[in-house]
């Protein structure tokens, strides 16, 4: 399902930020090549066109409505083609005008605009960035302060482990200044860099270097934005299904009337990565204390008025449901738990994305991959889709441990082609429940599954 803008067209911003001016929201971001014909043939599944296209706007009040407002820029403003991307926009009180950041030209690009949804024009490219140990950034993303100030925070370019804030010039931000070293990554590199802030404590997040995949998300902290960090962590809420099987994009806060949270912007970069489809997904980050805790939901309702937001009535609670989230082979999958050993793995080919859920072997075996959710009362339908060589002893996809007997749904005979199972009526009483797939099978059974499904109603 893509997100479509006020007009029906696809919604095309990879990325990109967010800036809130008055009521509005306005999101700018990248329109690639790659991102047109994913839209038109989405069974097409990975490519890599990052041929850029525009700088895209979009405009909303409310979050969820978003209305194209036109192109901030097009290759004809850039002298042409090359990387574009990783784009930003901070309004810079002494001059009112709109500055657009973006990577671009082999550096920095600047271009500025009397408005957030005009034209931006183009005003020249920085090569350099200094204190940076390779000179230019790697990923990065722009950060406006409480205080009007806006900073560029990013990786370092060629091999990424370091991590950086750099000032933007005050007069103009039309210079990202000398830059600080804030972190350094001992694990092979952080990109999606983008930065948060709550009660005083800023939150500089980025992913695992795999170039446009699914990440857990990694941040560190301080009560000042040039330093010093806490050590690392894992965002709370990422590492079951690695970011809701994306990359960090960008973050903005939601403040009302009621109540502020963190909007994440995980990219999917047009299936370029083969982890799923769609181009952005958006969840809620909230804090527990100082504890930013990222919420995985498929589906969720915002009032961008009130500060407030809620799980949607169509919400899917399984995490990583299309063994999608791992981007390699393996046998241990995030967000499930297995017993029988290797003989549960994922497998090329699923009914979306690229990878399925199996169960198999050559002797026989008895498997279970299973999740626990905690999750509201209510009834539930669980469903997922299956092919099965048949002739096992029992297989069955499952639900149990809700505060009722188990319910199955029987994928024990022959299903050559991939076929939509459900157990309905699944009435939960305790506040959790635990589905999955059971296979008890002889030499050479096997089952794949995909794309579980756990929401409300039946």
């Amino acid at each position: 399902m893509f997100w479509k803008d006020t007009s029906g067209n696809p919604i095309y911003s990879q990325g990109g930020g967010v800036l809130k001016v008055g009521s509005t929201y306005y999101w700018y971001g990248v329109k690639y090549g790659g991102a047109v014909s994913y839209y038109n043939n989405p069974g097409g599944g990975k490519n890599n066109n990052v041929s850029f296209s525009a700088i895209t706007i979009y405009s909303s009040t409310d979050l969820a409505n978003w209305k194209f407002e036109g192109n901030a820029m097009t290759p004809s403003d850039l002298g042409g083609g090359g990387w574009v991307g990783r784009v930003g926009v901070a309004r810079n009180p002494g001059t009112g005008k709109y500055v657009l950041v973006s990577q671009g030209n082999g550096g920095l690009v600047f271009g500025t605009s009397s408005t957030p949804n005009g034209h931006f024009t183009y005003t020249g490219t920085q090569s350099n960035i200094g204190g940076v140990s390779t000179g230019m950034s790697g990923d990065q993303s722009v950060f406006t302060d409480d205080d009007g100030k806006a900073y560029l925070v990013f990786s370092n370019k060629s091999g990424r482990s370091r991590l950086y804030v750099s000032p933007l010039r005050s007069s103009d931000f039309l210079q990202a200044e000398a830059a600080k070293n804030v972190y350094n990554s001992s694990s092979g590199g952080r990109e999606g860099n983008i930065m948060f802030k709550q009660n005083g404590s800023y939150y500089f997040c980025s992913s695992d270097l795999h170039g446009w995949n699914a990440s857990h998300t990694y941040c560190i902290t301080s009560k000042n934005i040039m330093g010093p960090y806490s050590a690392e962590f894992v965002l709370q809420g990422t590492d079951a299904d690695f970011s809701h099987v994306t990359q960090t994009g960008l973050a903005f806060t939601v403040t009302g009337s009621s109540g502020s949270f963190v909007v994440f912007g995980g990219d999917r970069w047009s299936d370029f990565a083969g982890n799923g489809i769609g181009y952005n997904d958006w969840v809620p980050v909230t804090f527990t204390g100082t504890t930013p805790v990222f919420h995985s939901l498929s589906q969720w309702t915002v009032d961008a008025a009130a500060g407030t937001w809620s799980v949607g009535s169509g919400n899917n609670y399984v995490l990583n449901p299309g063994a999608e989230a791992d981007r390699v082979a393996q046998n241990a999958l995030a967000g499930w738990t297995t017993t029988g050993g290797n003989v549960n793995s994922n497998k090329l080919g699923g009914h979306t994305g690229r990878w399925a859920i199996a169960q198999s072997s050559s002797s026989a075996y008895t498997a279970t991959r299973y999740q626990n959710i905690a999750l509201p009362n209510g009834t539930y339908t669980l469903s997922a889709w299956v092919k099965s060589s048949g002739g096992q002893k029992k297989a069955t996809i499952f639900a149990k441990n809700f505060g009722g007997s188990e319910l199955t749904a029987s994928i024990s005979q022959s299903i050559g082609s991939w076929t939509k199972v459900s157990v309905s009526g699944i009435t939960v009483t305790n506040g959790s429940i635990q589905v999955g797939v059971f296979s008890d099978a002889n030499a050479n059974n096997w089952v794949n599954v995909d794309d579980f499904s756990l929401v409300q109603g039946g």
